[in-house]
């Protein structure tokens, strides 16, 4: 499921969770491990629709984290979902909604971007779980 443009030997790996609430604000977390360093990023998202969809937060997730790290420098990047089919639709295209085009189009442009990247699925988990609990303690505040 991984697709490459360019190579990626240097890239730095970037495991991906995500979260939002019913209102449609949104917490990305990345744990980015590469051959320097290993760092934890925290990143802030909304989606304009009351009630999202999973895979709207999944796409409006990965494009802050995509815009976020293009523009700290890192041009080489490995995103590693937790979800295989959510990977497998950004990697081909393929079932991506109509109601979702616009999405997949935005995080698109934004991977193209980049001078070299893919993305695969794998354990995200503890981001995961991370972001769902400060969403939730946020909601509750």
């Amino acid at each position: 499921m991984a697709r490459t443009r360019g190579g990626t030997d240097s890239a730095v790996e970037a495991s991906v969770g995500y979260a939002a609430d019913e209102r449609g604000n949104g917490l990305a977390y990345a744990r980015l491990t590469g051959p320097r360093s290993r760092r934890l990023l925290r990143v802030g998202f909304r989606i304009g629709k009351r009630a999202p969809c999973e895979r709207a937060i999944g796409y409006a997730a990965l494009t802050a984290i995509v815009r976020a790290l293009s523009k700290r420098g890192l041009r080489s990047l490995r995103f590693v979902l937790g979800d295989a089919d959510f990977a497998n639709e950004v990697t081909t295209g393929n079932g991506v909604s109509e109601r979702l085009a616009l999405a997949y189009v935005g995080l698109r442009c934004s991977l193209n971007s980049l001078a070299a990247f893919s993305v695969q699925a794998g354990s995200t988990d503890e981001l995961t779980q991370r972001a769902r609990a400060e969403v939730a303690l946020n909601l509750a505040a």
